[in-house]
């Protein structure tokens, strides 16, 4: 898909987000004749779509100093001020999503809690690296979901993949082992491993990612290269919790955000970049394959802000 067709997709998928969020913002700007209170009533106005204490604490420090530093009071300019300073948090420099080794299969993890869009992710992953012609293998390690597997499967089918998987309630590890092992074996561009994603808060799912982690690691030395935790915006600060659950676990490398179009909250992004410091690599804005991409963070400011 083209930039702009994605484009296209994204500002129509965050539409809730921009009139819930930042159409509240912007009427705190343009629509009000009193400023007195404006960073008081921005700040709950940020809080409130999930950006978080700390995030829109900082952002709103930050606003206050640039425009006493630049001597704007003008609105236009402080919105558009605003703006800079939320590219800023997020960072502009689009993330590596190449997903290549060489010499060597690229090895993917996927984790995140079930209902996330975590099987689907990887299923689209899949799809988007089979698009360009590489040879792709699938490892259903969440053997405690049965519709996981079938699901994965589908995604496998659909995207010219091949796939590991063992009977329903089989060791996860041992299925990322032989994943991994079959990958090197059939000389696999690109191995993804698809996990269990049960509650976050229990601690035998943790101590289980870790040894998959592990495993892997055991397989082919200096794997998994990407450890992708998928997050799911319409939970919020939830969400945000999850995060913080599973990087306690895993060497978590990248966040990809889903079901952006699902939700007025999506400040959820603002807070996971500027409290976890992980990059966000892919958001989610529809069903199909094509509605997940890179993300890019102007191009997510821009629809955002309109």
């Amino acid at each position: 898909m083209s930039e702009k067709g994605f484009f296209s997709r994204l500002k129509k998928g965050l539409g809730k987000t921009r009139d819930g969020l930042f159409g509240g913002v912007k009427r705190l700007f343009f629509d009000s004749t009193q400023h007195a209170d404006l960073y008081e009533a921005l700040e709950e106005t940020l809080i409130s779509a999930d950006v978080g204490v700390e995030t829109t604490l900082a952002l709103i420090e930050n606003l206050r100093s640039q425009a006493k530093e630049q001597g704007i009071q003008d609105p236009e300019k402080l919105y558009n001020l605003l703006k800079e300073e939320v590219l800023a948090l997020l960072g502009d420099d689009e993330p590596d999503i190449s997903w290549r080794r060489e010499g060597e299969p690229h090895i993917m993890l996927i984790a995140g809690v079930n209902g996330s869009g975590k099987t689907t992710t990887a299923g689209k992953i899949a799809y988007h690296l089979g698009a360009e012609k590489r040879k792709v293998l699938l490892g259903a390690a969440d053997t405690f979901r049965a519709a996981a597997a079938e699901q994965l499967t589908i995604w496998a089918e659909r995207s010219g993949a091949d796939i590991i998987r063992h009977q329903e309630g089989a060791d996860p590890g041992a299925v990322a082992w032989d994943t991994v092992d079959a990958g090197v074996a059939r000389k696999a561009d690109n191995i993804i491993i698809d996990t269990a994603g049960r509650l976050h808060t229990k601690v035998n799912l943790m101590e289980e990612l870790k040894k998959v982690q592990r495993v892997i690691a055991k397989r082919h030395p200096g794997a998994p290269h990407e450890v992708l935790l998928v997050l799911d915006a319409t939970t919020g600060q939830n969400g945000l919790q999850q995060a913080t659950q599973f990087t306690r676990a895993l060497e978590v490398t990248g966040i990809v955000l889903t079901k952006l179009d699902g939700t007025a909250k999506g400040g959820m992004a603002l807070a996971i970049r500027k409290e976890l410091g992980i990059p966000i690599k892919m958001i989610g804005v529809g069903e199909s394959a094509e509605d997940m991409q890179a993300f890019n963070a102007r191009d997510f400011v821009e629809a955002l802000f309109g």
